[in-house]
């Protein structure tokens, strides 16, 4: 495949749970954006989409697209994977049949993605009791990917244009994050985060700031010692194995880092524990927030939302989130196609 085929591929998008507020998305982000010059496909089910643009009374064409075609131009592209009853759901009520379409598009989008018939995936909100629904054992979209990729570690960012947040533990009870941290795990964040830095961002030189876990970061051991038993030794460590022009430094007092790196004085910041990043995150970028998975061989963001079953076929479903995505998928993928 020549250079300008491999930039003109399509983005996918994949639907989300059909009950979700992904359908409503894709619409409103389709219609937002029809003069855009990123190319966009959509991995998931005509008939749903269709039936949220008349409740919507949103005038939207939809056309066909499997791998190869060419995209019609001003309309909703669409691979479709599923062919739902209108009649047989309703949004915000998801059931066995849209779980199950729900983890196809998904799955489908994958094998596109590592087809080369798409240049990057953009993955609208699943939740995991439709996950377990459909039969699939996995937290959710990240550890799915992770299996159909063959890759052994990743990491979750949210990334915004003023904030880059890696969490060194995830979902676990604030009692397990102590049990859960440890300095050979938290290298492979480290590590992880620099290189998609350098590559996906394009960043020569990567400034990382890892946090502490306690208040003032232990403040020498007077308000815990994991900072000196686990983090210290983490951030020595990856040090060895980094670009020599990236910066790894900390630990850090977690109520001053993620200012300075809001000021600019840092590229990422890796944080101990979920709502230790989230919190800060999600001040900043509640709205456009973007979710980026970190070590796959594919390019993968998301919404940084969930599938919103209260208000899912209401209209009021924001697109900021998925602009967001959508932005940073190119930009990630032209960075990768640059390197390569």
């Amino acid at each position: 495949m020549s250079r300008q085929a491999e930039i003109n591929r399509p983005i996918g998008i994949t639907m989300g749970c059909p009950a979700s507020i992904g359908p409503e998305l894709i619409v409103k982000f389709h219609l937002d954006n029809m003069d855009t010059q990123v190319p966009v496909i959509v991995i998931g089910d005509r008939n749903v989409l269709k039936k949220i643009s008349d409740l919507l009374s949103l005038s939207v064409d939809i056309r066909d697209w499997y791998p190869g075609k060419e995209l019609a131009a001003g309309c909703l592209n669409v691979l479709n994977v599923s062919s739902l009853s209108t009649e047989s759901f309703s949004f915000g009520s998801p059931t066995h049949e849209t779980s199950v379409a729900m983890v196809s598009y998904v799955e489908k989008a994958i094998a596109l993605c590592l087809g080369k018939d798409i240049r990057a995936l953009v993955t609208c909100p699943i939740s995991k009791s439709s996950l377990n629904q459909a039969g699939y054992d996995f937290p959710g979209h990240t550890e799915l990917l992770a299996r159909r990729t063959s890759s052994d570690d990743v990491a979750m960012m949210l990334a915004g244009d003023t904030l880059r947040i890696v969490p060194a533990t995830i979902h676990c009870s604030l009692s397990e994050v102590v049990k859960n941290l440890n300095s050979k795990g938290l290298v492979r964040q480290i590590l992880l985060t620099e290189q998609a830095l350098r590559t996906d961002f394009n960043l020569d030189q990567v400034r990382i700031a890892v946090a502490g876990l306690n208040p003032h970061a232990g403040e020498n051991g007077l308000f815990g010692n994991e900072e000196q038993i686990i983090i210290e030794p983490a951030v020595e460590e990856a040090r060895r194995y980094c670009h020599p022009h990236s910066q790894i430094s900390g630990p850090y007092p977690p109520d001053t880092v993620f200012y300075k790196a809001k000021t600019g004085l840092y590229d990422a910041v890796i944080a101990m524990y979920h709502d230790q990043g989230l919190i800060p995150f999600k001040l900043l970028h509640f709205d456009d927030g973007v979710n980026i998975t970190l070590g796959l061989p594919i390019v993968r963001t998301s919404v940084d939302h969930g599938t919103a079953y209260d208000i899912a076929g209401k209209g009021s479903a924001a697109t900021n989130s998925l602009k967001a995505a959508v932005r940073f998928a190119d930009f990630m993928a032209a960075n990768r196609l640059r390197i390569s």
